[in-house]
């Protein structure tokens, strides 16, 4: 059954893969990608520059990255209660870091391994909920000051996605993946009305499906450009701050990012407005009123994308 269940799998797979590269129409690149890096060059040429850096299997040299799998954090906390996601948009009449259902984390774990799912878990913190596993890694010698109390955890099952979001703290950061791939598109802050930004929000409209795009819906995608990225077992990408990045897990495992906050005093400003002054009067409107906030600013990030869209078109012919 299993065997059968993984000749499924991988069919599926390829299909998804085939049909991204038969459709897919934005500007995407591959970023650069090294097996090893200096701090200097690291510094020089991705961290100043704001660019993103793929470092393939960054993970394996740590000494105890045999211990970096699903089947360890299952023996090690397997018991805990997880909240979990899927790739539903959150309902306007509850809050949107709500949860749709819990677990115990060897559940999960059983669950994800043994057939295609879209649940997921969000932002689990390591310093609280498995700390032991801090010694099994080593912090990169990048010239990164790290924010060493947020190392985080994400998982996801081989039908999760998580949608198109920039982070609303702003800070750059180290995304380790583990087991299996995931794909990752990454755009800068200059695309954000091509991508359908949400005002007051750090993510694009809810019914944009990034695995196969409709152009004739939302036609100014075709001209955000970005980057396209294909993660396997120990790879490390640096995500530039406020960077948009969408997560899709290809088969069934989980990611760390290890965050460093904005070091910059304009950078840092616009973090305290994103955190205390945008998420909170959003927080607000949506309780005040609900799925009358969140069409309202549907609407206006469609209207926005398409003006957007028009303009790059004169421009285009112009």
């Amino acid at each position: 059954m299993f065997f059968l269940l993984q000749i499924f799998t991988d069919f599926k797979k390829t299909l998804f893969l085939f049909r991204i590269k038969q459709q897919n129409k934005m500007i995407l690149e591959n970023v650069d990608v090294v097996n090893d890096i200096s701090k200097e060059d690291f510094q020089k040429n991705y961290f100043r520059k704001h660019k993103p850096l793929l470092i393939k299997n960054f993970a394996s040299r740590w000494d105890a990255f045999d211990k970096w799998n699903l089947a360890y954090i299952r023996e090690k906390a397997g018991d805990q209660d997880v909240p979990l996601y899927d790739n539903k948009p959150a309902d306007a009449s509850k809050s949107s870091d709500a949860p749709v259902t819990h677990m115990k984390m060897k559940d999960y774990i059983d669950t994800i391994k043994s057939k295609p799912s879209d649940l997921r878990i969000f932002f689990y913190i390591i310093t609280d909920r498995l700390p032991e596993l801090l010694k099994n890694f080593t912090y990169p010698d990048l010239g990164i000051k790290f924010f060493k109390r947020l190392p985080t955890l994400f998982f996801g099952g081989s039908e999760a996605h998580v949608l198109m979001h920039y982070d609303v703290d702003l800070g750059d950061f180290l995304h380790i993946h583990f087991e299996g791939k995931k794909r990752i598109l990454l755009f800068d802050q200059e695309q954000s009305d091509f991508l359908y930004k949400v005002p007051l929000s750090v993510h694009t409209v809810y019914d944009i499906d990034y695995e196969n795009p409709d152009y004739e819906k939302f036609p100014a995608l075709q001209y955000a450009k970005g980057y396209e990225i294909f993660m396997e077992h120990g790879d490390a990408l640096f995500i530039p701050g406020a960077f948009w990045h969408f997560n899709r897990y290809l088969e069934p495992g989980f990611s760390m990012s290890l965050r460093a906050l904005p070091n910059k005093p304009n950078v840092f400003a616009n973090m305290l407005y994103h955190v205390f002054i945008m998420r909170y009067t959003d927080k607000l409107f949506r309780k005040l009123f609900k799925a009358k906030w969140v069409n309202y600013k549907q609407k206006w990030a469609y209207e926005k994308g398409m003006e957007a869209f028009e303009k790059q078109k004169k421009t285009k012919k112009g």
